[in-house]
């Protein structure tokens, strides 16, 4: 299947308040996949990261929006956090009007994130309606995430505050500090999220650990979601980005069956 250009799209003033739409060729309509980049909230990494997905998404038969967002030292993080957030669910509306000029099936509509955009993406679906969500190597549980000092920042990477986690740098204060952006915020305390669920890690993941997904799943189990894992030996933080990857072959097998793509 050949797919017509990628188009970027605003869905706000600000210059990260903005997507690229891929749609395939055809009269669709096609369902929807929402690709939100991660780079632990942080400026330096934009939607270019979930390229090559939203690509191979639409050689599938699969429309995808790859959205941008407001982060730290862009607008959001500390006490803008908000905005991130806020960045997100209105990239999400904004398919709505798209729907009006692409042959776009809004109503199956399902949300991929890595890393940090897996926490978006888990985020997201306890705020809207959506046919599923996937978290490839997400930070599912924000309390954790700050007890762990997941993200601090590098001087090798020039990433964020030195010594700083970046959960903590994102909401601006500890769980301890600021209780109420955590509670808002974490996926963890979200629970039911009543979105089907699909969880892939690797066990050699050095930036976001393994336990992040394992411990939401049990947890999101206990709590009545239908959560599914994929986990994958021998794998770091970003083979999930590759479409070659085994990991993104058992991701699309999970769209197609939620979405219903033959």
């Amino acid at each position: 299947m050949t797919i017509t250009p990628a188009t970027a799209h605003s869905y706000g003033p600000h210059p990260s308040q903005v997507g690229d739409l891929f749609v395939p060729e055809g009269r669709g309509p096609f369902p929807v996949v929402v690709l939100i980049h991660g780079g632990f909230w942080r400026t330096p990494f934009d939607r270019e990261l979930m390229e090559p997905l939203a690509e191979d998404l639409a050689e599938r038969g699969f429309a995808a929006w790859n959205v941008d967002y407001r982060r730290v030292g862009d607008g959001g993080g500390g006490e803008a956090w908000r905005v991130t957030l806020d960045d997100v669910a209105a990239s999400l509306d904004q398919l709505g009007a798209l729907s009006a000029e692409f042959p776009l099936d809004t109503g199956r509509t399902a949300l991929v994130g890595h890393s940090a955009g897996g926490h978006l993406a888990l985020w997201l679906s306890s705020e809207f309606q959506v046919a599923a969500a996937v978290s490839q190597a997400g930070v599912a549980n924000l309390y954790d995430a700050a007890a762990e000092r997941l993200g601090v920042g590098s001087p090798r990477e020039g990433l964020g505050v030195l010594d700083v986690p970046a959960t903590v740098e994102f909401l601006g204060g500890t769980p301890e500090e600021v209780p109420d952006r955590y509670a808002a915020a974490s996926p963890s305390a979200l629970l039911p999220l009543e979105t089907p669920l699909l969880l892939v890690h690797g066990d050699e993941d050095d930036r976001v650990p393994l336990s992040q997904s394992r411990n939401f799943a049990e947890a999101a189990r206990e709590a009545g979601d239908e959560v599914e894992t994929a986990e994958f030996a021998a794998m770091g933080h970003f083979e999930v980005l590759d479409p070659k990857h085994e990991s993104w072959g058992r991701t699309v097998a999970f769209l197609e069956r939620v979405l219903a793509v033959e």
